[in-house]
This record gives structure tokens, C-alpha cells and sequence, in this order.
């Protein structure tokens, strides 16, 4: 995950750079159940609303998070399918709380209604996550049911009255990009906390989907749109976040946009950009998916890591037997093509490598969902590609050169 905000407010207000401090464990996301009463179009699980065989029990899961725990995870991110199909899901959760993880519900919000919401509120999630794909019919036309916009939006309110923290996360494809500028206006409007822009990733029907991912120059235009945001929240003294993910060249994306605007600050935000490090997939990003197998992060469902019933999370988590497990945790990754010798692979780490993997079979190839130009990375003999101009909503953006 790329946090904008906080870089935002290095620009702004900047803090001295201190020593890197590596968490305690990875982020796990879990999906606890595939069974979802949506069918979205870029789903990675490729969940559907029927009972999938073979997931964890309650007891299996509770074992899991004892290892979860001792191991040093800070953080799990409670999802699905839709969670909130999962009968368990609260007593799960308030396991989870009572362990002291931060606790985040992932959910497409259509069941935080009034029969649920009460209990939603007892578990007092640290944070709740709902994806919105655009406004009204258009969200409805991706998530394949009518009527899912408002129900959503409505959950969100619920849990915003609350009290609870709750965010809107968005995929933008080639057919949903021009809902932006309404989705950013909605989060000011309905006074929501956190807004996480999502790179379609290729997994699951991301995968068979992605020649929806959006051309290069929407993608710039998008980020910009975030930068701006960002920016004059940060200004504003508004309580707002923005976060990016699936594409860590955004970080390398924000150096250059910094340089026009901050160019007596980019410095010092390199090193901050230096410091984060990237891409985080099979280092601090973890995942567990409903049947219990173990993968670098959520879009690597075509490659298990191992299987928490047969060896515990911790075992699985450090074994660099696995090929593709020792790629992800070396430093510096060995990386070929642009990314190879791109002169931001300290800020960016090489990117996701799932787009490189699924598209070439090669998982250390050059990422092909990277957008800036050969001249920005320092690359000039593979043949220039240059970003023209993109518009999105009644607003015309020009890419950085």
C-alpha cells in the first residue's frame, strides 16, 4: 500500500528521516469464506454466492491466529467473498480484537444494514473497507446487481454514525475511470476517512479481465487527481487518507510530480520514498485464503506457499524453498527489462511481479503495468513510450515530463 497522505505531509511539513523500523510481522489478509451475494467483475477470488467445500473452521481459525500472533502479525484484514457470509464472522472478530490485532472488516457493504450493524458496532472494527466502483449504475453494472450502489452507501453511513472508521476503495479500469471525480467528491460529501485507489491487478477475473485495465495515460491522470487531493487535505487540516495500491510505481510517480511542484523538498522525499521500499508482496503483505493456503499477497491464488492444517502460518511465512518466496524476500530483487534499470527501483522494489507473471510467466520480467516513460526511469534505448493526454471527468491532465 502506498500512503499518499503521509507523503503528502512530508512535502508540507517535513520530518527528520530516521532509521527504518521493520515491522513486527507481515499485514494478513484473510479470506475467511468465498461465498459472496455479489459477482464482481474484477473479483481475484472469483467468488460466487454458493457454499465452497473444504474452508477452515471456527476452531481452525482461532489456531491460526495463535500462531498469527506469536509470530509478531499486527494487522488482519477480515475478508471474503463477503465476510459478513460467514457465520462466524463476528465471533472470529472479536477474537481478533481481543488478541489485540488491528482488526479491518473488507466487505462490499450491501449486508451492513440494520440486522447486522449492531453487531458490526460491538465488534468496534479499527477500520471498515467498502469498494465502490462508481456511482449509482455504474457500481451496480460491475458488482452484476441492481440496487448494490445504495446499499453499499448505506452501510457506510451506518458505520460512519457509528463511530467507526470507514473508507471507499475503488479499481479503476478503462470502464469505470471517468467515475472518479464523483467517488473523490463523495468521500467530502459523506464525510468518509479514507479513500484507497486499487491498479486492476491480475488475479482471478481481474485476470481474465485485464484488457480493461486502463491505458497508461488515464492511470497518470488518476494519480494526479489523488496528488491534488491529497494535497489540499493536507493543507486544509482535514483528517483525510489517500492510499494507492497494486502499482508501486506510484511512489516513483509522486518523486516526479514533487519535482515541478516541491522541487526544494524532493530530496528529502526520495529518501522518505527510499525508506518505504515498495512492494511488500511475500515480505510484509501476507495472505490466507478460505481453504487455508498461504500466498505472497491476494492476486497469487495460482501459487500456494503451503497449507496452515499442515504447517504453521510462522513455518510457511520464512521457508525460502520456494522459488518465488526467496525472489520476493531478496534485497535487492533481481528484476529484468525497464524495471532491471530503472533509476527508482529503490522507491518502487520492482513493482507487484504478479502482472509480470501472469502475463509472460516470467515473475522477475519487467512489470508491464508500470506508466512512466522510458526517459523518466533513465531507460532510452528500448524504444520510447510516451503518455499523451488523458481526461478524466470535465478535468484535462497533461503527463509529467
Amino acid at each position: 500500500m502506498f500512503r499518499i497522505t503521509q507523503f503528502m505531509r512530508e512535502l508540507v511539513d517535513p520530518t527528520p528521516l530516521r532509521p527504518r523500523r521493520e515491522p513486527s510481522g507481515p499485514v494478513v489478509i484473510w479470506n475467511l469464506v468465498r461465498r459472496c451475494n455479489l459477482t464482481c467483475k474484477h473479483c481475484y477470488s472469483g467468488s460466487t454466492n454458493t457454499d465452497f467445500p473444504g474452508e477452515l473452521s471456527t476452531d481452525e481459525v482461532f489456531t491460526v491466529m495463535e500462531d498469527l500472533k506469536a509470530f509478531g502479525v499486527p494487522v488482519l484484514i477480515l475478508s471474503g467473498g463477503e465476510p459478513l457470509m460467514r457465520k462466524d464472522i463476528f465471533a472470529i472478530s472479536h477474537r481478533a480484537k481481543a488478541q489485540g490485532f488491528y482488526t479491518a472488516l473488507s466487505s462490499n457493504g450491501t449486508l451492513i444494514d440494520a440486522a447486522t450493524i449492531d453487531e458490526i458496532a460491538a465488534v468496534d472494527y479499527d477500520y471498515v473497507g467498502v469498494s465502490l466502483d462508481g456511482i449509482g449504475a455504474t457500481h451496480d453494472r460491475f458488482r452484476r446487481q441492481e440496487g448494490a450502489f445504495d446499499q453499499a452507501l448505506n452501510g457506510l453511513r451506518l458505520c460512519r454514525e457509528r463511530g467507526l472508521k470507514v473508507g471507499l476503495r475503488f479499481t479503476m479500469t478503462q470502464d469505470n475511470q471517468h467515475e472518479l471525480p464523483d467517488l473523490l467528491a463523495l468521500m467530502e460529501r459523506e464525510d468518509i476517512d479514507k479513500f484507497y485507489f486499487s491498479h486492476l491487478n491480475y488475479g482471478g477475473r481481474g485476470n481474465i479481465n485485464r484488457g480493461d485495465d486502463s491505458e497508461l495515460t488515464a492511470t497518470r491522470g488518476a494519480m494526479d487527481m489523488l496528488f491534488d487531493a491529497a494535497l489540499a487535505s493536507v493543507r486544509s487540516g482535514r483528517h483525510r487518507e489517500f492510499v494507492s495500491g497494486n502499482n508501486d510505481a506510484d511512489g516513483a510517480y509522486l518523486l516526479l510530480w514533487a519535482m515541478r511542484r516541491f522541487p526544494d523538498r524532493a530530496d528529502h522525499l526520495r529518501a522518505k520514498l527510499e525508506q518505504w521500499g515498495g512492494n511488500a508482496s511475500g515480505i510484509n503483505v501476507a495472505n490466507i485464503d478460505n481453504l487455508g493456503n498461504v500466498h505472497p499477497d491476494t492476486f497469487w491464488w495460482h501459487h500456494t506457499l503451503g497449507n496452515v492444517r499442515e504447517r504453521r502460518f510462522s513455518e510457511i511465512w520464512t521457508d525460502l524453498s520456494d522459488p518465488i518466496m526467496a525472489g520476493l524476500k531478496r534485497r535487492p530483487r533481481q528484476i529484468g527489462g525497464r524495471c532491471g534499470d530503472c533509476h527508482y527501483f529503490a522507491i518502487c522494489n520492482g513493482n507487484t511481479r504478479v502482472r509480470a507473471h501472469q502475463i509472460t510467466g516470467d515473475p522477475w520480467a519487467e512489470d508491464p503495468g508500470c506508466y512512466l516513460t522510458d526517459t523518466e526511469i533513465g531507460v532510452e534505448d528500448a524504444g520510447e513510450r510516451v503518455p499523451m493526454v488523458g481526461y478524466l471527468g470535465k478535468r484535462k491532465y497533461v503527463a509529467a515530463s
